[in-house]
């Protein structure tokens, strides 16, 4: 496989070839091209390999039962100089009555030519699909890395979240493309224990609604207790966000058997009623950025040691906070407060120093209240496009 350079722009006259992705050695080049691609980059934070060598593979991931999609990489000269997703999410576009072509996985060299190539043969793809708008950088579901980094290039790159290129930017300018989402990331310098208002909150919430944190210490206890109804509260409460697919039941097996054996169940916070239903999740997890940096997304044959001591540390200077989600019947009352109070503790116990927020809608007022009371700055924001075909 050939390096790209990306940070050579040169434009050359030599034919662009595009061609779809159908066997197992092609995906292999097509992931390995993505990672190449920012090889030296101290910021990018590579996704584990086989993770995406199966998010494309149908028995492996459920969303490709909802979506159709097509796989192409661009070539010039024989070496491979850019790559893209088409996307269909049958489910997404039903739920919100729209025709959207989606693209994802979206990465290139320095050169317009390769952009537009690999962007209008997912244009044509989703015409001859009847769909009648082109939407991206998105995946297959808001558990797929979106949105097209446009401040915080110098920063570190979480596992939750795509990372890209400065100089893609000017491209999705030139070809047209719009703003339809924004979001912010946010770092906070963690607080020891939550603010007094907090504990306030919380307490008087748990007495007055008669809710109570419910610890689970293993994936196993959660599945026993709970079964998968936790993601039944993931589904209401963003129902209403950007692009939202309603799972089914294969796809919450899925993302739990993916997802929860990295986490350590002292970040997971569980708010229950009196009858034991779930009422609101907050979920974080030691960074494992570095980690991956280390062995460039390969957990063998050494990998799995960097990523099992960042996952297993006693002491954690960062600390990725991937979500809070609260029922909708009972948002807005004061639950999030009980989540950030049974978490602060574990943040002093573990010495987290920097907690970082997953990406926020910019106009999603409710989720960016939980932080704005700490010390904190907004040092990431990324957008994504939409354009009619």
């Amino acid at each position: 496989m050939t390096t790209t350079n990306p940070g050579n722009s040169a434009q050359s006259n030599d034919p662009i070839i595009i061609k779809e992705v159908t066997s197992k050695r092609q995906l292999r080049k097509f992931v390995q091209f993505g990672l190449d691609l920012f090889k030296g980059n101290p910021y990018y934070c590579p996704p584990i390999f086989f993770d995406e060598m199966n998010t494309f593979d149908p028995k492996s991931n459920p969303a490709l039962e909802v979506c159709e999609h097509v796989i192409y990489m661009a070539y010039r000269n024989d070496k491979i100089v850019g790559r893209i997703v088409g996307i269909i999410n049958h489910r997404a576009n039903e739920a919100w009555n729209v025709k959207k072509c989606r693209f994802g996985w979206f990465d290139f060299i320095d050169d317009y030519k390769v952009f537009k190539a690999l962007l209008d043969t997912v244009a044509e793809w989703g015409r001859s699909k009847g769909m009648d708008e082109l939407n991206g950088p998105v995946g297959f579901t808001d558990f797929d890395r979106e949105g097209l980094l446009i401040e915080g290039f110098d920063q570190n790159a979480t596992f939750a979240n795509l990372y890209t290129h400065p100089y893609y930017i000017p491209h999705y300018e030139r070809y047209g493309m719009e703003s339809e989402a924004e979001w912010i990331e946010l770092q906070i310098q963690s607080p020891r224990e939550a603010p007094e208002r907090v504990k306030r909150i919380a307490k008087l919430v748990a007495e007055r609604f008669n809710l109570k944190v419910a610890k689970v210490h293993s994936t196993r206890e959660l599945k026993r207790r709970f079964g998968y109804t936790y993601f039944d509260v993931f589904d209401e409460a963003y129902q209403k966000l950007y692009n939202f697919q309603p799972l089914t039941d294969r796809q919450k097996r899925y993302y739990c058997d993916m997802f929860f054996p990295l986490l350590n169940f002292d970040f997971v916070t569980i708010i229950v009623d009196e009858n034991d239903q779930i009422v609101g999740v907050g979920v974080g997890m030691p960074s494992i950025s570095n980690a991956l940096r280390k062995c460039g997304g390969r957990l063998f044959p050494f990998g799995w040691y960097h990523l099992l001591k960042a996952l297993k540390a006693k002491k954690i200077p960062d600390f990725e906070l991937l979500l809070i989600a609260v029922r909708p019947d009972y948002q807005d009352k004061g639950v999030n407060a009980m989540i950030i109070d049974d978490m602060a503790p574990y943040f002093a116990e573990y010495e987290i120093m920097r907690v970082e927020t997953n990406s926020i809608l910019v106009d999603n007022y409710k989720s960016l209240s939980n932080f704005l009371m700490f010390d904190h700055i907004q040092h990431k924001k990324r957008r994504a496009f939409i354009k009619p075909l």
